[in-house]
C-alpha cells in the first residue's frame, strides 16, 4: 500500500501547481483587457491629496485620443470632473506594461482595464465612506469626487479618504460598471486634452522637448543598405561646438552643443565619410514581377467547401491587384532625448512599445533592462513603427558615450524617408465564380507579402561594431489581415505567400488589411458589374451579419444611393476591420479634371458599439480616409539598384490641404455592446471605395495604386 508519505513525494507538486491559488486564477481570467495581467489598483490609479486623480495606461497617444479617453472613462467611473484627471502614458517606472500601441486595441484593452479599475477603486472608496460617515453603502452618493449620505449633510471627499496613500487593493471584478444609461462623461464630445498646447505650440511632442544641459546629435548614415564604413574622415572633432565624434563600427555621428553646430559637422562626416558598398536592391525595374519570383513561405489562412469545383461552374472572374510600398511620411521627423546619469540610462520617445523597447536596448547596450528607463512622449505624426525604436536606440549608444548630459537626437527628413521600415508591397490574386442568380459560389483569395511588423530590430543593431544576427522575420501574420470577406461565401479559399523583399519593412497603420480590402471591395464591385447588380445590393445580398447591413445602408444614403441605383462618379466600399473590430463603410465622390484626379467628398458610417468620444472617434475615421486617399492617389516609395531615391516630399508627394475633399462622419452608437478599436478601421475601404468612384467616373478599372495621373490617362 502507498503510504501518505509516498503520495505527497510522488504527486505534491501536481497538487500545488494546481490548487494553490484556484482563486487568484479564476479572477485574472474573468478581468477585462489588461487588468488580468496587471490586477493591482495601484497599477491604474492615483487618489492626490490636491484635489486630483491620476490615471496611467501603458498605451501612448499617436493622435487617436486615447489620453482623453481613458481620462473619461476613468472620471465616469469614479464620478469626477474630467478636469480634476491627470494621465500619465507609457512610462517603464510607473505604467502597467501594455506591450505596444497597436491594431486599435488601446480602448479595448487598456480603456476596459481603466474602467473596471476604476469601478474597483470606487466599491473601496465607499466602503471607507461608510465607515466614515457610519451609514451604510446603498445611502452613499458621488459627486466630483465627494461622497455625501442621501437626504443628509454628511459628506467626505476621496482625497480626505486616500489622498497620497495607495489602494493596496487587486481587483476582484466586483466593482459595479456603470451601465450605459447612467454616462454622463463617456459618450460625450469632450474636447481633446492636448489639443490647446499643440494649437499654442507648448511641449507636447518629443521634437518639442528641451533640457538644462541638453547636447545635440546626428547620425552618419550610409549610403545605402549593407554599406560599411571604412573611413571617417578628419578635422570634424575641431569644428565649432563639437564636443564628441562617435565612432562605433559602422554606426557613426556628431555631438555637438547646438542643433544647428551638429547639423555642419554631420554634413561635414557625409562628404568625408568613405564606405564599402553594400548589396545591390533587387526589383527596382520591376517590382511585382520580381516580388512574384522570390522564394516563400505559403500558408493556408482559411478554407471552406470546395472551392476548385465551384470556380469551373456558373460565370467565372479573375483580377490582380497591387500595392506599392508605402512609408509612413511622419511630418516630424524621428526624435528622442536620451541621458546617462550615475549608471541609469533614461530615455523620452515616441515609440509604440516602451516596455519591449527597454528589451531591445537591453539587448544592444553593456546595462541590464532594469537600469533602462524608458519615457514615452507623444510624437508629430506616426501610426505603426516608424523610426521611433530607432533614434531611441541612436540616443541611446550617444549617451552612453557621453554620460551626464541630456543628448537629444533628430532625424533629418532624408533619414526619415530613406531608412525607416516601410509598409510591405503586396499582390492579391482573386478569382470567383457567379451562379445564374448574382451570388458568388466560389471565392479564392492568394496574396504575396512581406512581413507587417519587426518590433525590435532596431536600425542601429546592424551597424555597431558588436553586430547583432540577421534580423528576425517578424510579424507574418499581418499580411492576410482581413484577407478574408465577411461576405457570405460558401465556397472559400485564402492563401499567403511570405517572401521577403528587397526593401525594410514593419508595421504601418492597418497592416495588410488596406491592401487585402482594396482587393475584395474592387473585386466585389467588378463581380456586381459580371451579374448586371448595383453595387450596394450586391453586398446587401452577401451580408448576414446585421449590423454590417446598417452600416452599409447608411454609407450608401448618405452618399446618395436611391431606388437602388448609386450617383455616378461615386464608389463604395465596406469592411469590417480584422472581421471583430469596427465596422465601418466609406463612400467617395470623385472628378476628372484635366486627365487628373479629384477626390470631391467622401462620406462614412461607422458602428464601433459602445462609444467613448464621439468627436474623438469621427476624427478618426476622417483622418484614415485622408491617409488613405494620399496612398491610394499619390504615395509610393521609389528606389533603385543603390538606394531609396523617395527621400523628401518631392520625390515622395503626399495629399495636400488643397486636395483634401469633403468628409463626413455618421457614427452610430451602440452603448449596449464592447467598445470596438476604431484607429484602421477606414483605411482599407477608403482606398477601394475611390478605386470604385474612378471607374464609375471613367470606364477604367485601376488595380495597381497608386492611381496617378500615367495610370489614368
Amino acid at each position: 500500500m502507498m503510504t501518505r508519505r509516498d503520495f505527497f513525494k510522488g504527486t505534491g507538486a501536481l497538487i500545488v501547481g494546481f490548487a494553490l491559488f484556484p482563486h487568484a486564477r479564476t479572477v485574472a481570467e474573468r478581468l477585462p483587457g489588461s487588468l488580468s495581467r496587471h490586477p493591482g489598483i495601484d497599477s491604474w490609479l492615483r487618489i492626490n491629496a490636491d484635489g486630483t486623480v491620476t490615471v496611467l495606461t501603458g498605451k501612448i497617444e499617436l493622435g487617436q485620443g486615447i489620453v482623453t479617453a481613458i481620462a473619461q472613462i476613468a472620471a465616469e467611473e469614479l464620478d469626477v470632473a474630467v478636469t480634476r484627471v491627470r494621465v500619465i502614458m507609457a512610462d517603464t517606472r510607473q505604467t502597467p506594461d501594455e506591450q505596444y500601441t497597436v491594431g486599435s486595441r488601446s480602448v479595448e484593452q487598456s480603456g476596459v482595464a481603466m474602467r473596471a479599475a476604476a469601478a474597483e477603486a470606487k466599491m473601496f472608496l465607499l466602503q471607507r465612506a461608510s465607515e466614515k460617515l457610519d451609514a451604510p453603502v446603498e445611502r452613499l452618493e458621488v459627486r466630483d469626487g465627494t461622497v455625501r449620505v442621501s437626504g443628509g449633510e454628511a459628506r467626505v471627499s476621496y482625497w480626505e479618504l486616500l489622498g497620497g496613500k495607495r489602494f493596496e487593493i487587486e481587483a476582484s471584478g466586483r466593482g459595479k460598471i456603470k451601465d450605459p444609461g447612467e454616462h454622463t462623461i463617456v459618450g460625450r464630445p469632450i474636447e481633446r486634452l492636448d489639443i490647446p498646447a499643440i494649437v499654442t505650440g507648448g511641449s507636447v511632442y518629443v521634437q518639442n522637448l528641451r533640457m538644462d544641459g541638453m547636447l545635440h546629435a546626428r547620425v552618419l548614415r550610409p549610403p545605402g543598405y549593407g554599406a560599411r564604413l571604412q573611413e571617417i574622415g578628419r578635422g570634424v572633432e575641431e569644428m565649432p561646438g563639437v564636443v564628441k565624434l562617435v565612432v562605433d563600427g559602422s554606426f557613426a555621428g556628431v555631438i555637438a552643443e547646438r542643433e544647428e553646430q551638429a547639423i555642419r559637422a554631420w554634413e561635414a562626416l557625409r562628404r568625408l565619410a568613405k564606405w564599402s558598398p553594400g548589396p545591390e536592391l533587387q526589383g527596382a525595374e520591376n517590382l511585382y514581377e520580381h516580388l512574384s519570383k522570390l522564394p516563400v513561405e505559403t500558408e493556408e489562412v482559411a478554407k471552406h467547401g470546395d472551392v476548385e469545383s465551384a470556380l469551373r461552374e456558373g460565370v467565372r472572374l479573375e483580377a490582380t491587384y497591387r500595392r506599392p510600398y508605402h512609408m509612413h511620411g511622419s511630418i516630424g521627423p524621428s526624435c528622442a532625448v536620451a541621458e546617462l546619469r550615475d549608471g541609469r540610462l533614461k530615455i523620452w520617445t515616441h515609440s509604440q512599445g516602451v516596455f519591449p523597447l527597454r528589451r531591445s536596448l537591453a539587448d544592444l547596450l553593456p546595462l541590464a533592462e532594469d537600469k533602462i528607463d524608458v519615457i514615452g512622449v507623444q510624437g508629430s505624426g506616426c501610426y505603426g513603427h516608424n523610426g521611433a525604436d530607432d533614434v531611441a536606440a541612436d540616443a541611446a549608444l550617444f549617451a552612453m558615450r557621453l554620460p551626464g548630459r541630456p543628448i537629444r537626437v533628430q532625424w533629418m527628413r532624408d533619414d526619415e524617408h530613406a531608412w525607416e521600415p516601410y509598409g510591405s508591397a503586396m499582390i492579391l490574386q482573386l478569382r470567383a465564380s457567379l451562379t445564374d442568380a448574382g451570388r458568388i459560389s466560389a471565392w479564392n483569395c492568394e496574396l504575396w507579402s512581406d512581413a507587417h511588423a519587426t518590433r525590435g530590430d532596431l536600425l542601429a543593431g546592424r551597424y555597431v561594431g558588436k553586430r547583432r544576427g540577421e534580423p528576425s522575420r517578424g510579424f507574418l501574420g499581418g499580411a492576410h489581415r482581413n484577407a478574408e470577406p465577411l461576405y457570405e461565401l460558401p465556397n472559400r479559399r485564402i492563401t499567403a505567400h511570405y517572401l521577403r523583399g528587397p526593401l525594410r519593412v514593419s508595421a504601418l497603420r492597418s497592416l495588410g488589411a488596406y491592401a487585402n480590402v482594396f482587393a475584395i471591395e474592387s473585386f466585389m464591385d467588378e463581380l456586381a458589374g459580371k451579374a448586371g447588380i448595383d453595387p450596394v445590393k450586391f453586398r446587401l445580398e452577401h451580408l448576414r451579419d446585421e449590423r454590417a447591413r446598417v452600416v452599409l445602408r447608411r454609407t450608401a444614403e448618405m452618399l446618395g444611393w436611391k431606388n437602388e441605383r448609386l450617383p455616378g462618379n461615386t464608389g463604395i466600399a465596406f469592411a469590417r476591420y480584422k472581421n471583430t473590430a469596427t465596422y465601418c463603410g466609406v463612400g467617395f465622390e470623385v472628378a476628372i479634371e484635366a486627365g487628373r484626379l479629384r477626390l470631391v467628398r467622401a462620406v462614412s458610417a461607422v458602428d464601433a458599439g459602445l462609444i467613448i468620444n464621439p468627436d474623438g472617434l469621427a476624427n478618426q475615421i476622417e483622418g484614415g480616409i485622408i491617409q488613405s486617399a494620399s496612398w491610394t492617389t499619390k504615395e509610393q516609395v521609389r528606389f533603385d539598384r543603390h538606394g531609396v531615391t523617395s527621400r523628401d516630399w518631392d520625390t515622395y508627394p503626399i495629399l495636400r490641404f488643397s486636395e483634401v475633399p469633403l468628409v463626413e462622419v455618421a457614427v452610430l452608437d451602440r452603448p449596449d455592446e464592447p467598445p470596438l478599436g476604431a484607429g484602421e478601421a477606414s483605411q482599407g475601404p477608403a482606398s477601394a471605395a475611390i478605386a470604385n468612384a474612378v471607374y464609375r467616373a471613367t470606364g477604367k478599372r485601376v488595380r495597381d495604386l497608386p492611381i496617378t495621373p500615367d495610370r489614368l490617362a
